[in-house]
Formats: structure tokens, sequence, C-alpha cells
């Protein structure tokens, strides 16, 4: 669905993504792990069209999206979970969701949408007049999740959905990426916490210092003790 070849990002004069190429299929979850800094974040951020590579190319379905603006992206189907869920704050609930539908214009669908969003995550049930400012963590990040899916992707990029939310909510933020994954849902997941991941996801691919140091199937890289011992803990 997603194939990158040779990309090359930098930011001014620093080359944070190396000349990597990988290949996120229809249908799978494919996990993006390493430390803090290994590029991660820029790699998605360049997908989205956030940036641009200075080489290389990434295509959406055999076409061409590097050069493009994100709301062109957007509006392609590439759908795009921030880093620290960067909710609208003086926004309500309701309005966040209208932010994510803003390139639509099936009303009558959105509107079916947004409630099929409450129902999804019942955490932001009730909550539509709040401002988003105002929740919690986890309730923001179970509203950066909904606020993509209005924009109705065929992938979806959540770049560390786990961070700095307590363990049983990055246990839920993990289900609920599992379970969109069984609608359907093409996933490319950024994340440090690399046992999580990795539990859920087809393929991994783990990144250091801008460059892919392995790529393989999520059960072989769980099994790979090099891994093991630098991300899961293990050894």
């Amino acid at each position: 669905m997603i194939v990158v070849e040779n990309l090359n990002t930098y930011y001014g004069h620093i080359h944070a993504v190396k000349g990597i190429s990988f290949e996120v299929r229809q249908g799978e979850i494919t996990a993006l792990i390493g430390a803090n800094g290994a590029g991660k974040s820029t790699t998605l951020k360049t997908i989205c069209g956030l940036l641009h590579p200075r080489e290389g190319s990434i295509a959406l379905g055999g076409a061409p999206i590097h050069k493009l603006s994100a709301d062109k992206v957007v509006g392609l189907g590439v759908g795009y979970v921030p880093e620290g869920r960067r909710v609208f704050p003086v926004l309500t609930v309701d309005e966040n969701l209208d932010m994510g539908a803003y390139h639509r214009s099936d009303q009558a669908q959105v509107t079916k949408d947004k409630a099929r969003m409450y129902e999804t995550f019942p955490a932001l049930k009730g909550r539509e007049k709040q401002l988003a400012g105002s929740l919690s963590g986890g309730e923001q990040q179970m509203l950066a999740i909904a606020r993509a899916l209005m924009a109705k992707p065929k992938v979806l990029l959540m770049d560390e959905p786990s961070l700095g939310l307590a363990p049983l909510l990055v246990k839920r933020v993990f289900e609920i990426i599992a379970e969109l994954n069984k609608q359907g849902m093409t996933i490319l997941l950024s994340e440090q916490n690399a046992r999580g991941a990795l539990k859920i996801a087809h393929h991994g691919i783990v990144m250091e210092t801008g460059k892919i140091r392995f790529a393989d199937s999520a059960a072989a890289l769980r099994a790979n003790s090099v891994v093991q011992h630098a991300y899961l803990g293990a050894g």
C-alpha cells in the first residue's frame, strides 16, 4: 500500500533519515521501533507530507505522494495521529472531530461517523461539548485517534500513541489499534514501546540513528536476541 524507497530527510543540515526503504502492506500493522531520536517520527512526518525528502520516493497505491502537501496526502487517504496527541485544546471534542473531517462534503455521513466514534471511544461519550484541553491524557489520545479516523483514511500513521500514558491506558490503546486493524485498517505504528508494538504488529522495522537496522516479521523480531536485549528488556 505504501512503498518507501531510499528516503532521505533533513532538518536543515541534520540528516535525520538516511536512505531507508520499506513497505507497508495493505491490511497489516507495521511497527517502527527504536529509541528516541532514531528517526521514526521524521519518517512518519515525511510520509504524511509535513516534511519533504531531499532524496527518495514514497508511493501510495503505486502513485507518488512525496512531493504533495499534507492536506493533499490526507485527501488521498493517509490519516495521521501525531506524537503528543495535539488535539485543539480550545475547541470542543465535537469540534475536534469536525476538524478531522474538514475536507469531506458528505455531511450526513460525517454525522453518522461522529456517532460511531462516540460508540468506539466511550470515554468521549457525553463529553461532546467539553473543551479538549480539559480532557485527561488518555482521553486526549482517544480523541486524537478518533479525529484521524474522521478523515476516513485508507492507512493510519500513528506516532507514539502510548507515550506518557498509564499502563492500563497503554494496554487499551494497543487493544484499540488491534481492533482497528481487524476492521481492515492498514496501520504504520511508531513506538518506543517495542514490546507492545511487536505484540500486535505483523511486521516490524527497527531504526537506529536514521537507518534501518532490522526489518522482519514481528514474531522474528521478538525472537531476535539483539532486539530482545536492546528493546524488549531481555537478557
